[in-house]
């Protein structure tokens, strides 16, 4: 094992031993408490199935068959939860076959980030993930279930699935994903006709034609970005079955992955003899293990927020360091748009999460002696689903990358050290996503250009302003401003003028994500404005470092700059339901400690 990741582990278990032994014990309690539907009353289990058929309502009104709780991310509107549509008819046929009962307990909310960039509704996408969390808990609050079965991709809903069923840890969970559509219109074209479109050479009717054929079907966006880095997570942690994350929406084998959970969570339930819950499975190595899947594949930085919140639900405590501290040992062994040319279907077919596990076990970089939904060991996770004659059948992977351009081992990586970096100094710790930056541009220092929205920096673009040297600054963009929205729409014209030969960057307390892109970025930066964060005391013309080789976010002022007083801007609370959100953003905690209502500042 290597020794950073092991002292690393050891610090994160030591820090959270109080705190893990309280939840520990909270989720004792609970199991020891027996099967769920036997506390309830007659009246309350009759309520609990009064809309079941016969066969089923005879099943739950005992307590040694399992009934399975469904929790979907269903909606029309999302691409990537659409296809959760049919899900649940499948895997009650499924739990039947077995003897079992399933029900929808409940659905959660489920947003787009791509339909909200740049919009009001950007604002709540952050907190929409505490929300999925309570939702989740509603919908398991009925005491009805012995298992879950969590149906999510994307961004926000994934990790609030996980963090609201880590309140109910005594019971075993399974993650369904849905996969990502096929391919359409490359990434690298359709960067290219967003930048275009920013400097005017094209008009919007070409703009979208370019990004209908990019988002085009059924299925997960394709690029790298927060939804599917979310599906590397949920295999890294062995939440999800191995091999399963970009199987294709609509195919056969897709369908065979479903039923699989079923009878995966049916084999962990309390009635058996294979008793696994949830709390069991995320714990400290898992989580260090989902650090490390995130470094190695170059994922989302909104994962430093999210693994943070996470962690903290199952009684963990992790922060920046360590995510930097584990970067300097992981090497980044793949390349996936935005940090490459290829999308999420190449980086499956050419050896994918299952090829970059199995290489980093044989290296001493991930713990292997943890506890998955398939039993003990990460190794099981090593292994890739396959259809023989109609039957769903697991084959170990791939020896080597089929395309070294899109996959590679430990012995040859692109990059020796992982995809994030932490970075620090006067104005604050943030992250930054090193993965899609050129090394050129991981490092400048330039006066800095103080923007109030995005809309003002779009504005000054417009009208020539920006034709230099900058960092750009943009502040009151945290959780408790607005909500910490991201800020995808100067990403276009950030890229234009770092063509045109600038050298510029953008430090701010918002965020980018997963589809962060070339130009360096020091995102998340805490303290926020809104908490006293030095970051709204800086001024046009101050003199603005970031190093992401060295670590260095600082500011150089002609005067005292902890002495000036701070420029807030106060963010529109109003419009498009924020103003039901006031309550999050007075509770929420800084990125670092995952931007959350459950975590405090």
């Amino acid at each position: 094992m290597n020794p950073v990741i092991e002292e690393v582990t050891l610090r994160i278990t030591e820090r959270s031993k109080d705190s893990r032994a309280a939840y520990l014990e909270r989720i004792t309690a609970a199991a020891n408490k027996g099967p769920a539907r036997g506390t309830l009353s007659c009246s309350n289990l009759a309520h609990g199935f009064a809309a079941c058929g016969a066969a089923d309502k005879s099943a739950l009104s005992g307590d040694v068959v399992p009934n399975i709780a469904i929790v979907s991310a269903y909606n029309d509107m999302l691409s990537a939860h659409q296809p959760f549509e049919g899900y649940p008819a499948t895997i009650r046929d499924a739990a039947a076959k077995h003897g079992a009962v399933a029900q929808f307990a409940g659905g959660v909310p489920a947003m787009c980030d791509g339909v909200t960039q740049g919009q009001d509704g950007m604002d709540l996408s952050l907190f929409s993930r505490d929300v999925i969390a309570l939702s989740t808990a509603i919908a398991l609050s009925h005491n009805m279930f012995d298992g879950v079965l969590c149906l999510g991709v994307c961004d926000k809903i994934v990790p609030g699935l996980l963090i609201g069923a880590l309140s109910f840890g005594h019971l075993p969970v399974v993650f369904v994903p849905a996969g990502p559509m096929v391919s359409g219109l490359g990434n690298k074209e359709k960067a290219r006709i967003r930048e275009e479109y920013a400097t005017g050479k094209i008009g919007r009717d070409e703009l979208l034609a370019a990004e209908s054929a990019a988002y085009h079907s059924p299925g997960t966006c394709t690029f790298y970005g927060t939804a599917n880095t979310n599906q590397m997570l949920m295999e890294f942690v062995g939440l999800q079955l191995p091999g399963g994350s970009f199987v294709n929406p609509g195919t056969e084998l897709r369908d065979k992955l479903t039923a699989e959970a079923v009878t995966t969570v049916l084999n962990k339930t309390h009635l058996g003899n294979d008793y696994l819950p949830l709390a069991k499975v995320i714990d400290e190595k898992a989580i260090v293990n989902g650090i490390a899947g995130l470094l190695a594949t170059g994922g989302s930085t909104n994962h430093t927020i999210h693994i943070v919140a996470i962690a903290a639900a199952a009684g963990i405590r992790i922060d920046w360091q360590d995510f930097s501290d584990l970067s300097a040992v992981i090497p980044q062994l793949s390349r996936v748009y935005p940090n490459g040319t290829a999308d999420v279907n190449h980086f499956h077919a050419a050896g994918g999460l299952g090829f970059i596990m199995s290489d980093m076990l044989d290296n001493g970089l991930l713990h292997e002696d943890v506890n998955t939904i398939l039993g003990s060991g990460l190794r099981r996770f090593c292994q890739e689903p396959h259809l023989d004659n109609g039957d769903l059948v697991w084959k170990g992977t791939q020896e080597q990358s089929l395309d070294d351009d899109i996959v590679r081992s430990c012995a040859a990586p692109f990059n020796s050290e992982g995809g994030l970096q932490l970075v620090s100094g006067n104005v604050g710790r943030a992250m930054v996503k090193v993965s899609a930056v050129d090394l050129q541009y991981q490092a400048i220092e330039a006066p800095a250009k103080v923007f109030r929205s995005q809309q003002a920096f779009v504005d000054a673009f417009n009208d020539g302003e920006l034709e230099q040297d900058f960092v750009a600054v943009l502040s009151c963009q945290g959780p408790r401003a607005n909500g910490m929205p991201e800020l995808h729409k100067l990403t276009p014209y950030l890229g234009v003028l770092q063509n045109r030969g600038f050298k510029v960057a953008l430090v701010t307390d918002g965020r980018m994500s997963g589809a962060s892109g070339k130009v360096l970025a020091a995102i998340q930066v805490s303290p926020e404005a809104t908490f006293g964060g030095v970051i709204g005391k800086i001024r046009d013309g101050d003199m603005i470092t970031v190093d992401a080789t060295s670590g260095l976010l600082s500011v150089a002022a002609s005067d005292d700059i902890e002495l000036r007083e701070a420029v807030l801007v106060e963010a529109p609370q109003q419009g498009m339901g924020r103003e039901l959100f006031g309550v999050f953003r007075e509770r929420a905690g800084s990125a670092e400690v995952g931007a959350s209502l459950f975590t405090g500042a």
